[in-house]
């Protein structure tokens, strides 16, 4: 066999290997090993519901930690969203390499088409098919360690070897080999077609088996914690990136089970139209959604939708208007006396921000500012039904110098600002009516943060942050209790 002719065989024997490689390995490089997973802890007795990852269609959900008295860590939960199964970026790294693969059947018919490519070209590349080879070598070897990398390196060196399929056809005498090589590529095609069927049986039945068994272990698991003290905040995950500058968007913590609807309010005054979308899938992926349009405009972003109604401060006023969606009246409303509002004591960012409303394990709450406080904040706990305030704390913290505030378990935390570096800084205990300084970073991807509310459901936190809705999950320092251990 002449020179040519062996470097071909180079090239043939080189595409064996990558199918012998393929067939070995690609089960454990698409994910097709058992994943082990444990058990996680939530947040808010009997429900179920936590926060989606990042990018929802190509990772996990993370529930966050918690700790015992003694430091221990419990009930930490990995899980995957159902409905994002067909969607996980090992099915859409297989799928790739499927199209990837498709293409190559495609160029070998080039070959049909007699070509006048010089010779030479097929000596500039040996060195280059060496080093292919030695790279299918060395991930043959150590594939676990070094996949990713090996794996971006094999799809460079595919590219660079498509230019040879031309010059194949000018040596008919090897036909055979060449026949052979599509054989190959087309049993390649066939098992990596079937392993695609298998991946996506994979997806639907044994992940949805092990979401409703992680599901009920984190029921038993969230009935033993009590309250706890916030210690730490996740980096943002931005869900959707829609809207003004500023707004509000959120979720029902007493909404039934299985009720997953998102409520979204664009813009900070002049505006009296709510959006529902069915579930958080629809407002991540679509743009369906129900309008239903409030008797009054609302003032700043301090919204919060509770058990099937939504609470918000009336413009340019210090009034509490209770808007029930299922009959879409009125069905209560309140003044929250000597309440600043119209911008008087609203927070740093400005907005109409003076009265914000939020609710956590312990029921509604308005945080605000009077005269008679000098400014200073405000913590009122009120009835939901009748509005009337149940009990009020006040703090010695400037409104004006907060740039957004939450409630988790009876503390209302307070960020230093909404621009740039934000952290959590300041916290008051209602229970004890005593405060302390803190330090916990909270992550300003987008720099401008004009809504921040905890949800005792998802032990989230909903973030409205310059025309991106994100979440971000928190770290709670729970208490077990002892009589359900």
């Amino acid at each position: 066999m002449s020179v040519p002719l062996l470097k071909i065989g180079v090239v043939l024997s080189t595409m064996a290997m990558i199918t012998n490689w393929m067939s070995q390995t690609l089960p454990s490089l698409v994910g097709l090993n058992t994943t082990k997973l444990t058990a996680a802890q939530g947040g808010y007795p009997d429900r179920s519901i936590g926060v989606l990852p990042a990018n929802p269609e190509e990772s996990w959900q993370v529930y966050s930690s918690a700790q015992d008295s003694e430091g221990r860590c419990v009930c930490t939960v990995v899980a995957p969203q159902q409905t994002m199964c067909s969607r996980d970026a090992r099915t859409k790294q297989l799928r790739q390499l499927l199209e990837k693969v498709q293409n190559m059947t495609q160029s070998i018919q080039v070959l049909d088409q007699r070509t006048q490519r010089d010779l030479q070209y097929v000596v500039k590349m040996e060195d280059q098919l060496r080093g292919l080879e030695t790279k299918f070598r060395q991930v043959e070897e150590n594939h676990k360690q070094n996949i990713a990398k090996q794996y971006k390196a094999i799809k460079a060196k595919m590219a660079e070897l498509r230019p040879l399929i031309p010059v194949l056809e000018e040596y008919k005498a090897d036909a055979r080999l060449v026949q052979q090589f599509k054989e190959e590529v087309q049993n390649l095609t066939t098992s990596l077609g079937l392993l695609q069927q298998e991946m996506g049986a994979y997806d639907y039945d044994d992940l949805h088996s092990r979401v409703v068994s992680l599901e009920e272990r984190l029921r038993a698991c969230m009935q033993k914690l009590a309250c706890g003290k916030l210690t730490g905040i996740s980096d943002a995950i931005t869900i959707k990136t829609s809207g003004s500058r500023f707004g509000s968007w959120m979720t029902d913590p007493l909404a039934p089970e299985g009720d997953t609807r998102v409520w979204y309010m664009d813009g900070y005054h002049n505006n009296r139209f709510v959006r529902e979308y069915k579930s958080m899938a629809d407002f991540m992926t679509s743009d369906n959604f129900t309008s239903h349009r409030l008797p009054h405009p609302w003032s700043g972003t301090g919204q919060v939708v509770y058990n099937g109604s939504i609470y918000f401060n009336k413009f340019q006023s210090n009034m509490i208007i209770k808007f029930d969606f299922k009959t879409s009246t009125i069905s209560k409303s309140q003044r929250l006396d000597n309440a600043g509002f119209s911008n008087t004591y609203h927070y740093a960012w400005g907005g109409h921000s003076d009265i914000d409303l939020m609710v956590d394990e312990g029921g509604l709450w308005a945080i605000y500012a009077t005269n008679q406080n000098a400014g200073n904040i405000v913590i009122s706990k009120l009835h939901p039904l009748t509005l009337h305030i149940i009990q009020t704390w006040t703090t010695n913290h400037p409104r004006r110098s907060a740039g957004e505030s939450f409630m988790i378990c009876g503390t209302l935390y307070v960020t230093n600002g909404y621009s740039g570096g934000t952290k959590v800084y300041y916290a008051y205990q209602t229970n004890s009516s005593t405060y302390e300084y803190i330090d916990i970073v909270l992550q300003n991807k987008y720099s401008h943060i004009s809504m921040l509310d905890y949800n005792p459901r998802d032990r989230a936190l909903y973030a409205w942050n310059n025309g991106h809705q994100v979440l971000y999950n928190v770290t709670l320092f729970h208490v077990i209790r002892s009589e359900q251990l």
